[in-house]
């Protein structure tokens, strides 16, 4: 690399750690839409959450990117930019460029995508009975179809909602229950 790329590069990370420190420096605090949640509607809670988590994420990102534009900007004064922390073969410019703050070589590059972890959600949320979780106690397992027991009061196929009069229907249930 030679000393004008070196160069365009330190310019270009000091301008971006600036731009980031202006950018941790004024973050956004998200505030709740109400003074309670208690009569509040569960998707104005669900909206305020979200927000909170993403400005949180976002916040967090900012936080990490000028991290790696520190170490970069060390590496630079330290005079080891350019060469990978793993292996010390030189990083190729085009990867420079076009991530300043890299510090290793494509091949030492963190690429592994995590498969195995799962949301914390589902350690919460209850499964179906069609799909049961793996950590889910099998003291609170149902067996049964519960959404029988639930359309039998009532659904898109009960008589109120089908053609033809109250009279046509009235063996309606009598006959599903033969079945």
């Amino acid at each position: 690399m030679t000393d004008e790329q070196l160069k365009q590069l330190k310019d270009q990370l000091t301008e971006q750690k600036n731009s980031l420190e202006d950018r941790v420096e004024h973050t956004e605090e998200f505030d709740t839409t109400e003074l309670s949640n208690y009569d509040n509607h569960p998707a104005d809670n669900a909206t305020d959450l979200f927000d909170q988590e993403r400005g949180m994420a976002l916040n967090q990102f900012k936080e990490d990117e000028l991290n790696d534009t520190n170490a970069a900007l060390e590496a630079i004064e330290n005079g080891t930019y350019g060469k990978c922390a793993v292996c010390g073969t030189e990083i190729p410019f085009e990867r420079l460029e076009a991530l300043p703050t890299a510090l290793t070589c494509i091949d030492h590059a963190q690429q592994d995508t995590d498969m195995t972890s799962r949301p914390p959600e589902e350690d919460v949320l209850q499964s179906s009975t069609g799909q049961p979780v793996e950590k889910e106690d099998s003291r609170l397992r149902d067996y049964t179809d519960t959404f029988q027991d639930v359309e039998d009061f009532g659904s898109s196929d009960s008589p109120q909602d089908q053609p033809g009069e109250d009279k046509d229907m009235k063996d309606f249930y009598e006959e599903r229950d033969r079945e």
